[in-house]
C-alpha cells in the first residue's frame, strides 16, 4: 500500500461557479483559478499522483497551457489514477478536508462522495469527507477561499481470475 497526500486553495472570486468534488454548489461566489478551481479534486489528483510517486498535477496540466483553461477538474484526477494504474496501482480509499466558512457543506456530502468514488473507481464507503472552519482566521477563515486536504491509498491492482 502507498499513500499520497494532496493539498490546494484557491481564491473566492464573483462570477464564477463554485464547485467542489465535481458538484455544482449554488453559492454567490465560486473558485478563480485556470481549470474549474476545484480544490477538492486537485487534492486528490494530487494525492493520487503522490502515492503513485507520480508528477504533480502543474506538471501534467500547467495553468500556462490555454487549452486547460476552464476544464472539467475530473479530467485531471482520471489522468492521475491512469497514471496510478500505469504502475500497477489502484486507488483503495480517500479521506478529505474541505477549509471553508461558507458554504456550509454537509447537504452535498453525499454527492461529492459519490462523485469521487465514480472517478476512483472504489465504494462510496471508501471516501471520508469532513468540512471544517478556520475559526475566522487566514484567508478561509475570512471567506475569501476555499483549501482542501487530501489522503489516498493506493493498493496493488488485483488480477481479475
Amino acid at each position: 500500500m502507498r499513500i499520497g497526500i494532496g493539498y490546494d486553495i484557491h481564491r473566492l472570486v464573483t462570477g464564477r461557479r463554485l464547485v467542489l468534488g465535481g458538484v455544482s454548489i449554488p453559492f454567490a461566489k465560486g473558485l478563480k483559478g485556470h481549470s474549474d478551481g476545484d480544490v477538492v479534486l486537485h487534492a486528490v489528483a494530487d494525492a493520487v499522483l503522490g502515492a503513485a510517486g507520480g508528477p504533480d498535477i502543474g506538471t501534467l496540466f500547467p495553468d500556462t497551457e490555454e487549452k486547460n483553461r476552464d476544464m472539467d477538474s475530473a479530467r485531471i484526477v482520471r489522468r492521475a489514477v491512469r497514471e496510478a494504474g500505469k504502475r500497477g496501482l489502484q486507488p483503495a480509499n480517500a479521506d478529505l478536508v474541505v477549509i471553508c466558512e461558507e458554504p456550509k457543506l454537509a447537504a452535498w456530502y453525499g454527492d461529492i462522495r459519490r462523485r469521487i468514488a465514480e472517478l476512483l473507481g472504489i465504494g462510496q464507503s471508501q471516501v471520508g469527507i469532513k468540512a471544517k472552519t478556520s475559526e475566522r482566521l487566514g484567508d478561509t477563515g475570512k471567506g475569501r477561499a476555499v483549501a482542501c486536504l487530501a489522503a489516498v491509498c493506493l493498493d496493488r491492482k488485483r488480477r481479475s481470475r
